[in-house]
């Protein structure tokens, strides 16, 4: 499937998850997926209201799980006073393929910036402890007055042969990615000392790792971005791709337009917060899009493709 395949199939969807309320700034998003080994669908979502300060109205991490993939019905929520932190951004659920045990890490709004958390990890995803976390990821403070990282955000994570890897939203009055590595998810370092891709052409404002699928050789990298011309560009993200053969260097197969922006958009073309996941001979698209009333809901496209 070529990329204009993979826009139209994308334009196709179903709604997987909506906001607790349909106003404005309320958003069900941020979605991330894993699987049991019944094949049972987990889906990780980031809970949004309207009203308090922007980076701190992530409310709630809920925790869904499906047969299917396509309807799911809520196991756990890990309510943002519960785990006392101030307010959380995206979430990432995995499973240990060692041992199989659920693993969920958050982004979380700290005084001094964002950083990601790890909770204790689960047999069920129902039995993940608002109250047991650690920081696994913050960006050192400086106190030179000078620019640096400030913070890490909106993790994705996935088991790759024998170690963690973990793209994330570095903040430095942009956003930029990047990636760390670890072997055993808790301490991550650094795998390059420069982001993944360029902050450039349409993405040259914000340049933000959504997820990465692997294919049969190599792997594809889909990002999201955004351009100081458009409106409230923090927020109105679009999303493209890039491949890299090993990990280490990345190839931008989207670099003039965007390939995906909401199909409903109103304000906002918002379509971000992306999981693309292998479901036998499709690719399932968890995605957040915006509607038309400055609201945002989680919706999923499939289409076919061979690894």
């Amino acid at each position: 499937m070529n990329i204009k395949e993979i826009r139209a199939a994308c334009s196709q969807y179903r709604v997987v998850l909506e906001p607790d309320e349909n106003t404005p700034e309320w958003w069900a998003g941020a979605p991330s997926v894993t699987r049991g080994d019944n094949g049972e669908f987990f889906l990780a979502a980031r809970m949004r209201e309207g009203k308090s300060p922007r980076g701190r109205r992530g409310y709630e991490v809920r925790i869904l799980s499906s047969g299917d993939g396509v309807g799911f019905a809520p196991v756990n929520r890990i309510g943002r006073d519960a785990a006392g932190v101030i307010g959380f951004e995206r979430p990432a659920i995995v499973r240990d393929p060692r041992n199989g045990a659920y693993r969920l890490y958050g982004c979380c709004a700290f005084e001094d910036g964002w950083g990601i958390i790890r909770f204790q990890d689960a047999a069920h995803p129902k039995d993940f402890d608002p109250a047991k976390w650690q920081v696994v990821l913050k960006a050192e403070n400086f106190a030179d007055g000078f620019n640096h990282t400030a913070g890490y955000k909106d993790p994705f994570i996935f088991w790759d042969r024998d170690r963690w890897r973990m793209f994330v939203i570095g903040y430095d009055r942009v956003e930029r990615a990047y990636q760390f590595v670890s072997s055993d998810g808790t301490k991550w370092e650094p795998a390059s000392d420069r982001p993944a891709l360029e902050n450039t052409g349409w993405h040259s404002f914000f340049t933000r790792p959504a997820c990465v699928l692997p294919l049969s050789i190599g792997y594809l990298l889909v990002y999201e971005g955004s351009t100081i011309l458009w409106r409230d560009p923090d927020y109105n993200i679009a999303t493209g791709l890039a491949y890299s053969p090993d990990m280490e260097t990345f190839i931008d197969l989207t670099p003039d337009e965007p390939l995906l922006k909401s199909t409903t958009p109103g304000l906002y073309h918002t379509w971000r917060y992306s999981h693309w996941v292998h479901v036998g001979e499709e690719v399932y698209v968890y995605f957040e899009a915006a509607r038309p009333n400055a609201t945002n809901e989680i919706r999923l496209a499939t289409f076919r493709a061979a690894r």
